[in-house]
């Protein structure tokens, strides 16, 4: 005979696990209500899912200021971690010889001398007498005031939080007030050229991944007031700092509080780069076109807060993200705007026409060998099909192999060792190609479309553009195998269509082009000089529209050249 529990166990299993129906959750107890509900969940879920909210760290603090008991407490809290360090001393002052203090740091983040010299050795050396209610940590304050950065705190959880990010914290017996000393021990990368966005002319640095040089870097190209900073923390374990850079008076508030309110929105357990926030603050998670803007140069980032818009700096990545982006951004480079408009404006011409190239260039060819024949010329048309004519497969599948086959070798060629990369990418590419064709796998013509639509992806300034005109070319091609001209037309269409419909922080993706705005097409399809450009681009962030004063064309002064 089973017992009255078991009884009970199994009537919960039969029918409250079973059953959805919540009036049985009304004759059970508070624990057995409990139960079900997390016995539903696993059920229905697979497992149980915590949020991050759920893992937040908030232990109970003790009450009291005496040394031992705080000692214990972070002990406890610590005690898994075996590079953080407890050092008690005793401070030698006059009034109160031998005071018991504690120093709390990770080991490997401490600068060692910095410590020795600002904080351990001053302690023990003998201070003047104090009066009687001054408490020795007033006193230390004092000795350490010119220290920048120093902070105190009474809550033992941000102390702790302090130590993890590579601080030391100083503890008197007796003392509530806990001190913070910023001794972190800062190893970063030199400031290297970029390796992503080189230039013929122009500035060579790039950013590293410490948020604070980077901060530094953009500090020295506009040294204004109101180049504003805002500090935020991500991750409930990582505790990633991250800073919200803007221009007050040039961006809106309006797109400052919109991306706050995204930004607040992320409750994630750790972020570790800024691509883990790009995917949380975009319009169109699911649009293959990138609507957040990323660098390593801090003249793009300069320029673009003189143009009103807002970046966000993570720290422990070299790239930060830039907002709102329109597509004539993408096809931009910082280069442009270090050499005359002329050959600015012929380099971005060339940039749009083999935009167009990389996107339908094989599937046009698809679709005239398949479909349209007719619109070649009589002695092309009889090379293409001499070319083909021992070709086993049709030109779609030639082309798809092909892009495949060109589409491994790049990545291959970013995966392996640097110094034998390049190398591997160009034979490949020539060996895999001209013994495709001796074999007659593929025709001679594909294998120059190909190569061709592979050069041009080259020429997008923007990494990010360059995969996705990579990514619609497959669908492209398809659609003109299936469809002929008719289905490159279709698919061209529905990329507009979708352009059109694609916002980045409220601004329109093919702005100044739709909307048209002929005043902001100066520096789009042509890059107009300096003293053309006396407004900046109307986004949806820019505050104010005036960049620079009227003045007039450049001109011989009045009355010629002296001797004239």
């Amino acid at each position: 005979m089973r017992s009255n529990l078991s009884i009970r166990s199994a009537r919960i299993k039969k029918e409250g696990i079973t059953n959805d129906n919540n009036k049985f959750l009304l004759n059970l107890g508070n624990e057995e209500r409990a139960a079900v509900k997390w016995i539903r969940t696993v059920k229905y879920t697979g497992r149980y899912r915590r949020s991050p909210a759920d893992t937040k760290w908030s232990p109970p603090e003790p009450r009291g200021s005496a040394l031992s008991e705080r000692i214990s407490w972070l002990e406890r809290q610590l005690a898994h971690s075996s590079d953080i360090v407890f050092r008690p001393f005793a401070a030698e002052f006059e009034a109160e010889a031998g005071h018991k203090g504690l120093i709390v740091y990770v080991e490997n983040m401490i600068d060692t001398s910095l410590l020795e010299l600002m904080i351990h050795n001053g302690l023990m050396r003998r201070e003047p007498s104090l009066p009687g209610d001054a408490s020795i940590l007033a006193a230390e304050n004092g000795k350490r005031s010119a220290l920048a950065g120093v902070r105190t705190t009474t809550s033992l959880r941000h102390a702790v939080l302090a130590v993890l990010q590579g601080q030391l914290l100083l503890l008197f017996d007796d003392q509530p007030d806990i001190r913070i000393y910023p001794l972190r021990k800062v190893e970063t990368r030199a400031i290297t050229e970029s390796t992503n966005e080189s230039v013929i002319r122009g500035p060579r640095e790039a950013f590293v991944e410490d948020i604070d040089t980077n901060l530094t870097m953009i500090r020295r190209r506009i040294k204004h007031p109101a180049l504003t900073t805002e500090q935020l923390t991500f991750g409930t374990y990582t505790h990633t700092k991250a800073m919200l850079v803007y221009i007050e008076g040039i961006c809106k508030q309006e797109l400052v509080r919109e991306m706050k309110k995204r930004l607040g929105r992320v409750e994630i357990d750790g972020v570790l780069g800024s691509s883990y926030l790009e995917e949380y603050i975009e319009d169109n998670p699911y649009s293959p076109f990138p609507q957040l803007q990323h660098t390593e140069r801090p003249d793009v980032v300069s320029a673009s807060l003189l143009e009103g818009r807002i970046a966000l700096f993570v720290d422990g990545t070299p790239i930060p993200i830039l907002a709102p982006l329109t597509l004539p951004m993408l096809l931009q480079a910082s280069e442009d705007y270090y050499q005359r408009f002329i050959a600015a404006t012929w380099i971005r011409t060339l940039r749009f026409f083999f935009l167009f190239v990389t996107l339908l260039f094989p599937s046009i060819y698809i679709a005239i060998t398949t479909f349209h024949p007719e619109m070649l010329p009589p002695t092309l048309l009889i090379t293409v099909a001499a070319a083909r004519e021992t070709t086993p497969f049709p030109a779609l599948v030639e082309a798809i192999l092909m892009e495949l086959s060109f589409e491994a070798l790049r990545e291959g060629g970013l995966r392996i060792p640097k110094a034998i990369g390049q190398t591997v990418s160009i034979i490949g590419a020539l060996i895999i190609g001209q013994a495709a064709v001796q074999a007659g796998i593929v025709s001679a013509p594909m294998v120059i479309v190909v190569s061709m639509t592979g050069i041009a992806s080259f020429i997008i300034p923007h990494f990010d553009l360059g995969l996705s005109l990579r990514l619609l070319r497959f669908p492209i091609m398809i659609m003109a195998g299936a469809f002929g001209l008719l289905g490159v037309v279709v698919a061209i269409i529905l990329i507009y269509i979708h352009l059109i419909n694609l916002r980045s922080f409220g601004t329109p993706y093919l702005s100044p082009l739709a909307p048209l705005r002929p005043e902001d097409l100066k520096d789009v399809l042509v890059r107009a000089p300096w003293w053309k450009m006396r407004t900046r681009p109307h986004l949806h962030g820019t505050a104010s529209d005036q960049r620079e004063a009227a003045i007039k064309l450049p001109q011989l002064p009045e009355g010629g050249w002296d001797g004239d």
